[in-house]
This record gives C-alpha cells, structure tokens and sequence, in this order.
C-alpha cells in the first residue's frame, strides 16, 4: 500500500512540475508574441472537427487550415473560400464551440483575380489574420492592394526546388516595394529539403517573415521525414534563438507530416519542447 501511495505521489509530482513548465513556457511566448498553433494538415486523414479536438489534446489552441478538409461535426461539406456565408458562420461556430482560434488559412493558389479577391473576402469574414500561398507573380500587385485593404497578411510559403518560391531571395523579390503586410511562411523542414540552412534563411528574411510551418527532419534530404522537435536536423534551438533576436511575433504552425494516422503523441512531444525551450529564452 506503501509503494502504491509513494507512485501516487511521485506520479502527482511529476504532473504538476510538467504543468509548471508548460505554464512558464506559455507565459514567455506570450512575452515574446509566440503563438504555438498546427497546420490541419498534420492531420489531414481526419476531419476538421477531429482536428480540432487532436489539436486540444496537444495543448495547442491556434489553428491554420487549409482548403479541402472535410468539415465533420455535423457540417456537411468542405472547408473552401467558396463556402456561403451560412457555411462561414458554422464552421466559425465550430471554432467556438471547440475553444480554438482560426489564425491562418493555406496553402491555397487563387487563379484569377476574381479568386483572390473572394479569398480575401472570406479571410475578412472568418476573421483570418494571414494567408498562406505561393502565388502567380502577375498578381502580386493586386495581393499588396488587397492586403492593405483588408488588414490581412500574405505569407509567401516555401515548397522545396523546383517551387517557385524554394529560395528566400525570390520571397523577398516577390514583396519588394509591395504592402508590408506581405512576407514569408517559413518552412523550416522545406528548407532542409532543398539543401538550405534554415538559419541562413531566417537571417535573409530578417524581418519579413509572417508566420512559420515548424517541423524538424531526421535527414538533411528531400526525402527526410518528421520527426518529433529537438530530434532532427533542423537546428531547432537555433532557429528558435534566431526568431528571438530578430523580434519575431507571429504564429508557428505544427505541421507534422509522418506517421499520419497516429503523429499526436509525437505533436504533443514536439509541443512540449517547443514550450521547454521558449521558457528559457
């Protein structure tokens, strides 16, 4: 009965302690203006409304969604730009109702300038705070209009070679002389993809980078996969100490890409480092 209690006690223990430094982790990254949310495309094998409730199970409340996702939760269809505004007003009362916050919305490529302009509109609506794309460049100058005129950022995202915007150096063409509302989603698994070094990139983009796809790889190559934070490649201390002299606030999105049908105990790992590290910075 003794040995029972004493594991009782130690496992309480144990509990409390890591809620301590969960706690202390969230209080510096509210300091810093550090958002810990998840791309829903970690798990995209489910609905959004199981998303959503994966998410909670992590300890993360910041969401970026992506066009495509079947709904779920008694909402027929899916997550699209082109929802009526009845369907809008439903999937927002899902967020509610699940107690997370939609912040992001991509990756997603409008094709004419119509399209844009009904996606910043339902970025308006849903109360969106940035876009995640990769852009056609004739529309560049119709995105820095669009963006000025909603108060809603573009965050060019970084697919690896031979994507477009693979390079910092064609994110940072891409918005010159444009709206400051328009930046980059740093992808720092991408980067590793294509050979770069994510530090050397964050450094480029001093500054201008709007949000991020967080991951860490097991191998420096296109074909690394995720693995939980602090494990891999990516450097992921560093780039945190980078974000942090540069006066980064934005949101990081979770995106783990591995091991799709069961990624939350490694998600909630990756989150709990993530919260371990930010507290000591």
């Amino acid at each position: 009965m003794k040995k029972l209690r004493n594991a009782w006690l130690l496992a309480g223990g144990l509990a409390v302690a890591m809620f301590a430094q969960s706690a202390k982790g969230q209080a510096r990254a509210d300091a810093l203006g550090w958002k810990l949310g998840a791309q829903a495309w970690t798990f995209n094998h489910f609905t959004l409304a199981e998303a959503l409730d994966k998410m909670d199970s992590c300890g993360i409340q910041y969401v970026e969604a992506y066009p495509g996702q079947t709904i779920g939760g008694g909402i027929e269809g899916k997550l699209d730009y082109h929802m009526s505004p009845e369907k809008q007003e439903q999937v927002k009362g899902l967020f509610k109702k699940k107690h997370k916050v939609l912040m992001a919305f991509g990756v997603v490529v409008p094709n004419s300038e119509a399209e844009w302009r009904m996606l910043f509109d339902f970025a308006n609506r849903m109360g969106i705070q940035s876009i995640t794309s990769e852009p056609q460049p004739e529309y560049l100058d119709l995105i820095s209009s669009l963006c000025d005129r909603y108060n809603i950022k573009l965050a060019i995202h970084d697919h690896p070679k031979p994507s477009h915007y693979w390079h910092p150096d064609s994110v940072l063409k891409a918005i010159q002389g444009r709206s400051k509302l328009m930046g980059a989603c740093a992808d720092i698994g991408h980067w590793v993809r294509s050979g770069l070094d994510p530090i050397e990139c964050l450094k480029k983009l001093n500054g201008h980078i709007v949000s991020l796809h967080f991951k860490d790889l097991n191998e420096k190559s296109e074909k690394g996969h995720d693995v939980i934070w602090g494990n891999g490649v990516c450097q992921i201390p560093k780039v945190l100490e980078t974000l942090k002299a540069q006066k980064f606030k934005g949101l990081f999105s979770a995106e783990y890409e591995h091991n799709w049908d069961t990624n939350v105990p490694e998600v909630k790992e990756s989150a709990a480092f993530w919260r371990q590290m930010v507290s000591n910075l």
